[in-house]
């Protein structure tokens, strides 16, 4: 399998493609990495170095990568985080240049917005850009509960309320949603839910609240879910696996009390993770 992994990128740290990228090689994906930034570490900190590419320079790199001839044998394209809106339309052109050569190519959109508490935090017009364009677009979408709302027009508060939503969402294109960070008045307040929609059915996985706060594992677990899927072409199976890989990811990550999801230490957890969670049909 091959993936087209557009994104932002660390060099020290995890998050963007410096998480996403070696979960999928270490099963066993051939990944194509193109960075929308490329910064010394993430914004977290307060201060970072580096800078943001911009559109010309994305569609620039895809076109090296289809002067060598394989972009018929990419199975599929992944996007995170965007710097600007011109950086969206190439990465939709290359969505478009993959599928043109592949039609059985999908298209993963992890649309990072905002969060819950933290509200927006992405540049003016990538919102808009997500709902409008880049959302319709993909085949598989993974927002967090914050940006399920933003994108469906919606407050989630039940499950209900998210089941809702996720048909909203897919009403707009796509034909799998998985929600992260999911707390809903019928969630423990000890545990946290993952929710993942496709044809019309819906499936939950529950996992105990760890007390970290870090970043990088939202674009570890779209990958993660991402390749489970494309796979298998089962979204309850592809939930059930990405959540045990990234519970033991954070667990890890918590035990070792570090503000860096530890992805490199806990790589075998991609691969067999040491806890497991149903898929629950709800």
């Amino acid at each position: 399998m091959n993936v087209l992994s557009i994104q932002s990128h660390v060099a020290y740290g995890h998050v963007g493609n410096a998480s996403a990228v070696f979960p999928m090689q270490r099963l066993g994906v051939e990944v194509w990495p193109i960075h929308t930034v490329q910064f010394s570490n993430h914004t977290g900190y307060g201060s970072w170095k580096g800078r943001v590419f911009d559109g010309p320079a994305i569609e620039e790199l895809v076109d090296g990568i289809a002067e060598r001839g394989v972009l018929d044998r990419c199975d599929g394209v992944l996007s995170g985080y965007m710097g600007s809106a011109d950086i969206g339309n190439a990465v939709l052109s290359a969505v478009n240049r993959v599928r043109g050569l592949n039609p059985q190519a999908l298209y993963c959109c992890d649309p990072v917005i905002g969060d819950v508490g933290r509200g927006v935090f992405v540049r003016l017009g990538i919102p808009e850009f997500m709902r409008e364009q880049a959302v319709p677009a993909a085949d598989i979408v993974t927002p967090n509960q914050f940006e399920l709302d933003y994108l469906s027009g919606l407050t989630t508060e039940t499950l209900s309320d998210v089941k809702q939503a996720i048909g909203a969402v897919q009403a707009m294109g796509p034909k799998a949603v998985l929600v992260t960070s999911v707390v809903t008045k019928e969630t423990p307040s000890d545990a946290v839910d993952l929710v993942a929609g496709e044809r019309g059915r819906f499936w939950r996985v529950r996992t105990p609240k760890l007390s970290l706060a870090v970043n990088g594992a939202g674009d570890a677990i779209a990958a993660l879910f991402f390749v489970h899927y494309a796979r298998s072409r089962s979204a309850a199976t592809a939930l059930a696996a990405a959540a045990a890989s990234v519970y033991g990811l954070l667990k890890r990550t918590e035990e070792a009390g570090s503000r860096e999801i530890v992805t490199i230490a806990a790589q075998d957890e991609f691969v067999s993770p040491t806890y497991r969670f149903p898929a629950e049909e709800v």
